[in-house]
Parts: C-alpha cells; sequence; structure tokens
C-alpha cells in the first residue's frame, strides 16, 4: 500500500528539523561556505584582486517590468578553491545604460560580495523602462567585466507584438561543445527558459573535450566546494557565456544539479539525512551561479523555485519545480509499465500546494498564452511497440493522477492558450495534450514542446529507433528529433511559432546548426500545425 503524502508544510518543518540535527562539518559547510582550517578575514576599506575576477562572465535574470537581477561572480582563479578568491569582502560596482557604449547609464551602484556565497553579485536592478533593451557591466578594483545585454518585461497592461523566445536545457559539457549557444546567442532573444541539467553532478564518461579528464571534471560533486568548482568549469564555456550575456535567463533545476533521479527526500540509497546535507550544498552552489533574486536564496535544503513571471498580456510563465516536492518514483524506477501505483491520487509531482497554485494561476492570468516552464514531458510516452505500454516512472507518466488534476483543470477552468515547454528527454517531442491519452479522439486542450539536450547524448541523429517507436505508440505525438539544440520560439497574439534548431554535430568544436522543423500554434486552438 503506499501511504499518503505528509502535508507539505509539516514535511518542511520536518526536513529542516532533521537537517539541523546533522552532526559534522558538511552541516555547517552548506550553511556556512568555509572550509575547515580556514576563518574569514577582516574586510579592508577596498581591497582589489590581483587578476582579471570576471573569468565567468556577467549574466541577467527574471525580468519584472521596471527590473531586473543581475550576476556576477569575482573568480579570478575559477577552478581553484574559493575561485582564486581571498576572505576578504570586495566592493563591486554596477552600471546599467541604453547603450552598449555606456554614454548613457541610467542605474548604477556598488554591492559587496563575500566568501559565504563565493564572491558571488546579485544585483536586483529597479526603477527602469518596461520592454526596454538595456546594457549592464561591473567593476572591481581596475577590472571590468564583459558586457551582457538584457531586456526588461512589458507593463502589466500592455499587448506587445512579439516576444522572442528560446528554451534549452540538458549541457552535459564532457559530451560536446555548446555549438546550440552559439546560434542562440546570435538571435538575440528577448529571454531565455532554461529549465534543467545546468550542470551533471556524476564524473565525465565521454571525454570529448580536451580536459575532461582533469580530477575537477572526473568525481562526484557532492560537497559544497564540488559543486562550486563544477559550475564554474561550465561557466568557463564562451559559447555558454556569450548565451548568457545575450538575453536575460528565467532559470529552473532538474535532477542533476543536485543527484540523478532525487525525489524530495530520497536520493536511491542515500540517508535521508545526509542527502540534506548533499541538496543544501548543491542548492547554496546552484543560487551562487544564477541570476536569482534574493528570495530564490536557499534555506538550507530548501529553496523557493517555483515562480510566476508576467510579460504583459502577451505572456505569463509559471516555473515550476517538479524535484523539492514530488513523491517518490514508483515501481523502482526506470522504464515500467504503468499500475495503480502511478495512478495513486494521493501522489503528486508537484506537491498540491503547488498543484493548487498552477491551476488558480492559470484560472486568474488574462495573458493570451499560458507558458509552463518545467522540467519534463507531461505527455504520455510509450515506449514500447505493440500492445503492452511501458512509461517513464521520473516524467509526469508516473504521477498520471497528478497529470490529470492538471489538464483535467484547465479543461474544467476554460483555460486557454497553455503552452508547456520541457527537457530532460536528450529529444525533441511535440505533441497535443489531450485529456486521455489512450483514446485518439480525445480532445486537446494543451500543446507541448519538449526541446533536445544542448550535449547531453553526444551528436545523436535525425529519427533513432527510439523516436520511431514513440511517433509510432503515441498518436496525439506530432513530431520526433534526437540531435542536439534548443528551440526558439515567436509569439505574437495570434500565433505561437517553436523553430527546432538543431546541431549537425557537437562531438566536434565546428558544428553547424540549422532549422529542422517550425511548429505552430494558433490562438485559441490547442492544436499543433506544421508550418
Amino acid at each position: 500500500m503506499i501511504s499518503r503524502p505528509t502535508p507539505p508544510a509539516a514535511l518542511l518543518a520536518a526536513t529542516r528539523r532533521r537537517f539541523l540535527t546533522v552532526s559534522g562539518a558538511a552541516a555547517a559547510l552548506a550553511f556556512s561556505g568555509a572550509l575547515p582550517g580556514i576563518s574569514p578575514a577582516s574586510a579592508t576599506s577596498a581591497p582589489s584582486p590581483a587578476d582579471d575576477p570576471f573569468t565567468l562572465g556577467v549574466a541577467s535574470g527574471d525580468p519584472l517590468p521596471d527590473g531586473v537581477v543581475l550576476w556576477t561572480r569575482l573568480a579570478p582563479d575559477p577552478l581553484a578553491p574559493f575561485g582564486g578568491m581571498d576572505r576578504r569582502t570586495y566592493p563591486v560596482r554596477w552600471e546599467v545604460a541604453t547603450d552598449e557604449r555606456f554614454s548613457r547609464v541610467v542605474r548604477r551602484g556598488t554591492t559587496h560580495v563575500g566568501p559565504e556565497f563565493s564572491h558571488s553579485a546579485h544585483v536586483d536592478v529597479r526603477g527602469l523602462e518596461p520592454w526596454r533593451e538595456y546594457f549592464y557591466r561591473f567593476r572591481c578594483g581596475g577590472f571590468i567585466s564583459p558586457v551582457g545585454r538584457t531586456k526588461t518585461a512589458p507593463s502589466p497592461e500592455q499587448l506587445v507584438p512579439r516576444l522572442s523566445l528560446a528554451f534549452a536545457s540538458c549541457q552535459a559539457i564532457w559530451e560536446g561543445w555548446y555549438t546550440a549557444y552559439r546560434d542562440l546567442a546570435a538571435r538575440r532573444h528577448d529571454v531565455v527558459l532554461f529549465l534543467g541539467d545546468y550542470i551533471y553532478e556524476f564524473g565525465n564518461d565521454r571525454g570529448i573535450r580536451p580536459g575532461d579528464g582533469d580530477e575537477h571534471n572526473t568525481r562526484q560533486a557532492v560537497t559544497l566546494d564540488d559543486y562550486r568548482q563544477r559550475y564554474a568549469y561550465y561557466k568557463l564555456d564562451p559559447d555558454l557565456q556569450e548565451a548568457h550575456h545575450s538575453a536575460p535567463w528565467i532559470v529552473v533545476l532538474d535532477d542533476h544539479e543536485v543527484v540523478d533521479n532525487w525525489a524530495d527526500l530520497n536520493a536511491g540509497s542515500t540517508p535521508s539525512d545526509q542527502f540534506l546535507v548533499r541538496r543544501a550544498n548543491a542548492f547554496r552552489a546552484y543560487w551562487e551561479h544564477m541570476p536569482l533574486r534574493s528570495a530564490q536564496t536557499p534555506q538550507g535544503p530548501d529553496m523557493q523555485l517555483y515562480r510566476r513571471l508576467g510579460y504583459g498580456r502577451l505572456a505569463e510563465f509559471s516555473m515550476l519545480d517538479t524535484r523539492q516536492y514530488r513523491d517518490d518514483q514508483v515501481n523502482g524506477d526506470g522504464i515500467k509499465p504503468p499500475n495503480d501505483a502511478t495512478a495513486d491520487p494521493a501522489r503528486s509531482l508537484l506537491g498540491l500546494p503547488q498543484e493548487r497554485w498552477l491551476l488558480d494561476g492559470l484560472t486568474a492570468s488574462d495573458a493570451r498564452w499560458n507558458v509552463l516552464g518545467h522540467q519534463t514531458a507531461i505527455t504520455l510516452l510509450d515506449t514500447v511497440s505493440g500492445p503492452n505500454v511501458a512509461v517513464p516512472m521520473d516524467t509526469w507518466d508516473g504521477y498520471s493522477a497528478s497529470r490529470d488534476r492538471l489538464l483535467g483543470g484547465i479543461a474544467e477552468r476554460g483555460i486557454q492558450n497553455v503552452v508547456s515547454l520541457a527537457g530532460d528527454l536528450h529529444r525533441s517531442v511535440v505533441s497535443d495534450l489531450a485529456l486521455d491519452f489512450h483514446d485518439p479522439d480525445s480532445r486537446a486542450v494543451a500543446t507541448e514542446f519538449v526541446g533536445t539536450s544542448i550535449t547531453s547524448g553526444l551528436d545523436g541523429e535525425d529519427l533513432d529507433a527510439g523516436g520511431q517507436v514513440l511517433l509510432d505508440e503515441n498518436p496525439h505525438m506530432r513530431f520526433g528529433n534526437f540531435q542536439r539544440g534548443y528551440v526558439s520560439c515567436e509569439i505574437t497574439p495570434e500565433l505561437w511559432r517553436s523553430d527546432f534548431r538543431v546541431c549537425d554535430r557537437v562531438t566536434v568544436p565546428d558544428g553547424t546548426v540549422s532549422s529542422r522543423a517550425v511548429f505552430a500554434v494558433e490562438n485559441g486552438v490547442p492544436a499543433v500545425q506544421q508550418a
């Protein structure tokens, strides 16, 4: 028998209590970031690093009509402990201008960054104009950072004529070059959604790039220092930096930012108390390296990641967290036939409070397009040929009652123009989201675009055997592709267009990117069409 989940509020309280009882230096490290034997030095009035500290670039994120978060991290020697910084606090100046040459600076200030958050800066700039392009940079000592481009959201009453959006996920750096990001950066979108697996916690098992065999990239990330070093290694990539410099990002994490297929307090055979320490380490390093507001600052092993961002009357983004509150995977995880356990109404992928938050927000929205930004496919993924059915236990298939509540709620409440954007599968999948996936005549209530990986899975191919089975066995599915890349979307009040950009190869540094297919959804018609 599957027990009914603990009420989320009580579960979170219990989680914190259990975490706080964990003994030893590991728990202290998760909170303080201090390493044994190193004590913070007193900050001087204006210390200055000896070498360029902006090796990891800059980023912006979570745009509002009047503001945006600006990010950087001081790391003159990024793969060294503390990024090569000492234990002092440093002043970092920032500027926002309407032009790339900074002849018209509209906002400036100074923030102080210290060792407790690995000398990362999160500047929540306000007082900007809605739906306007800006440029930003940082200064520390005699060094100036690269220039980043960002853009604010429209004002709540605006119905802008066009929104340019990209979304991406899954970028195992040792499985290829970030060719897709080079293409994404050149397109200078209004906003980029990153939907999980920014890093991979396990050591590389491919060795595609030079340096992949270095010790820092082969060990499993467990400690706070491990996760910090892993993010630094990824962020050194010039194409990833350019993608961050080109547009503001809205980010959520998936499993590999912590450990493969984790679910709430569960991570395989690891005792929950030990896992909570690791989760706290991972969350802290994630926040330190992402353009997130202080509201997302982790509190030990807890982090408020699901949130809503409006783009005027054109679009509203509901960014979801399908890891922190989910029930554990049933049937031993993996790919299994659905059964009573997967259909148990007591189980949830989002947790019941987040489910209610999502449906209530969709109901209240007056945006033309209601966008779900999340980790993995809602659509049914029958992976075997013939009459038998086998589905992934880690996707919404393993939590079908949760899916039914979402899609049923969309239908019952008459919510229009719901578009699900997801990743995780390392393949592109386009689907109509039907009330009953087993009935070919069941009406669609939403549309789903699943984007492939940036690199994870190596080069791939146009349509592999597994992809053909998915198309054959799932009549609601309209397209499949097994190459690497991302999705570039153009959104107008009357039409959503998704351009699936794919790389011919990622296992070499000089691959090329092209458009594999374009799909469209019309306003008020939840059925995808090939454009």
